[in-house]
């Protein structure tokens, strides 16, 4: 089956046999995935239901909210089935379905993150011209924006991709990746992969372009102005800062895993670091934004306390 190009199955290659500690293994991940469901969604109720968050700002902070349940839905439940199972096969339908949910999601996080310092910049370098320019129709504008182009390459990514006879179904991570089944190929064409690194450029370069530039006005603009400015534009920017550094610490550690030959790396460092994009975001952004930002976390502690 390894060698066929029709296998029906891909086999994630790089789980580890931890005997009863999958027990306790499993137990932690469930919790883990309990929490991002619980926090993500603590955000998105208190966001929807609080008149005065319904503002471009919380609008784009929700969407991350939601962005992290779709993500981590494409990858909990089958992960925490695997950690159970002595056999990791999943089929090329499922296979190629989580590599839709868990890429899209991906690119879905930066285009976000990239709409988010827009509308910082507007607020920091036109505040008068702030409620003309971020309208309601220009909100739906940009988030539809930030969804429709991360699912629209994928869809023609992974088209390209079933379309490719493959001489294997070993994958080496504990979830199925794009590169993972690419190396599979049996032949190779220049012209797909060129396109598919030019189309993953502007995915995902164009909205990392707009954040360095956006924020560098923003520096400019601070360093002319008065403490006072300076910390309370600090305050609102920094929850955007600080989930731009861990996706982008995230994704780079992804990145340069699939370019080692994961048998030469010790197996539970490379299974943490193949998941960390999938969990470490969706764990710390409503933290962040809960804690951070003081419009959201009265309403958060007054709604808990209700409760």
């Amino acid at each position: 089956m390894e060698n066929s190009s029709h296998s029906f199955y891909f086999n994630l290659s790089i789980f580890v046999n931890i005997g009863y500690y999958r027990y306790p293994a499993f137990v932690l991940c469930l919790l883990l995935y309990g929490f991002i469901i619980c926090a993500n969604l603590v955000i998105v109720v208190v966001i929807s239901c609080e008149r005065a968050l319904h503002e471009s700002m919380y609008v784009f902070i929700a969407l991350l909210s939601i962005n992290a349940l779709y993500g981590s839905a494409g990858f909990f439940p089958r992960f925490l089935m695997d950690i159970l199972s002595d056999t990791h096969l999943i089929s090329r339908p499922a296979c190629f379905t989580q590599i839709y949910v868990i890429y899209t999601y991906a690119f879905c996080e930066v285009t976000i993150l990239g709409v988010m310092s827009y509308d910082r910049y507007v607020a920091v370098c036109q505040p008068l011209h702030y409620h003309s320019k971020m309208t309601s129709t220009k909100v739906q504008m940009l988030a539809a924006f930030a969804w429709i182009c991360p699912a629209f390459y994928l869809s023609v990514s992974i088209y390209g991709s079933i379309t490719v006879p493959l001489c294997g179904n070993n994958i080496q991570k504990v979830h199925c990746a794009g590169w993972n089944v690419t190396k599979l190929a049996c032949v190779t064409s220049a012209i797909a992969q060129i396109a598919a690194t030019i189309a993953a450029i502007i995915v995902s370069f164009l909205p990392i372009c707009c954040i360095l530039y956006t924020y560098f006005r923003i520096v400019l603009v601070c360093w002319k102005s008065s403490s006072d400015f300076r910390g309370k534009v600090l305050q609102s920017c920094l929850p955007h800062i600080i989930s731009i550094v861990i996706y982008c610490i995230t994704s780079f550690s992804d990145t340069i895993l699939n370019r080692y030959d994961l048998k030469d790396l010790n197996p539970f460092v490379a299974i943490l670091v193949s998941i960390e994009f999938v969990v470490i975001p969706p764990v710390l952004n409503p933290l962040v934004y809960g804690l951070k930002l003081p419009e959201i976390r009265t309403h958060v502690v007054r709604m808990v306390s209700w409760k």
